[in-house]
């Protein structure tokens, strides 16, 4: 069977399900407005390292995002790697339009952007990269600061829900 043959096999839901068995973790990409200064973000479950030399992570946008050319602009942003109680803000976050930060707390990065209470860990970063992958961007990021969160357990994403790993004791 040729490689169009299976690619016409291959429905966009098939294949959505199909890659939803593989379970990621979840991270809120988090910037400040540089118009406004108010904090922006958005979710993302396509989250990985890169490089440790130099320090690179990648994750990827898609190309109908209204909040990465805003995040992508302020010139820094923090990849915060969500802990299992963030559900809520990872939802909010992900959301469409509106003040994705009304009634969340943050701190400042090095560089001033939002550090997300409970989370696992955090990366404040710049753009180091992009590629063009279809429906979707691969960002490669430059890791300038990071550091470790209050969040104990990662939250993760597997079959289009959210949920928690834990290692055995």
């Amino acid at each position: 069977m040729s490689d169009q043959a299976i690619e016409d096999l291959l429905d966009q839901r098939q294949l959505r399900d199909i890659l939803g068995r593989f379970a990621t973790g979840v991270v809120a990409i988090t910037g400040r407005d540089p118009r406004t200064g108010r904090p922006v973000g958005l979710a993302v479950n396509s989250f990985t390292s890169v490089s440790l030399d130099p320090p690179l992570v990648g994750f990827c946008v898609a190309h109908t995002s209204t909040s990465w050319p805003v995040v992508r602009t302020s010139g820094r942003y923090c990849l915060n790697i969500l802990g299992d109680d963030q559900r809520k803000v990872s939802a909010q976050v992900a959301s469409k339009g509106g003040d994705k930060f009304r009634g969340l707390d943050w701190s400042g990065s090095p560089g001033g952007m939002p550090v997300l209470p409970g989370s696992v860990a955090w990366l404040e970063c710049s753009l180091y990269a992009e590629h063009l992958a279809g429906d979707h961007v691969i960002v490669v990021a430059r890791v300038h600061h990071a550091g470790l969160g209050e969040g104990q357990r990662p939250l993760v994403f597997y079959g289009s829900q959210y949920g928690t790993f834990s290692t055995p004791a």
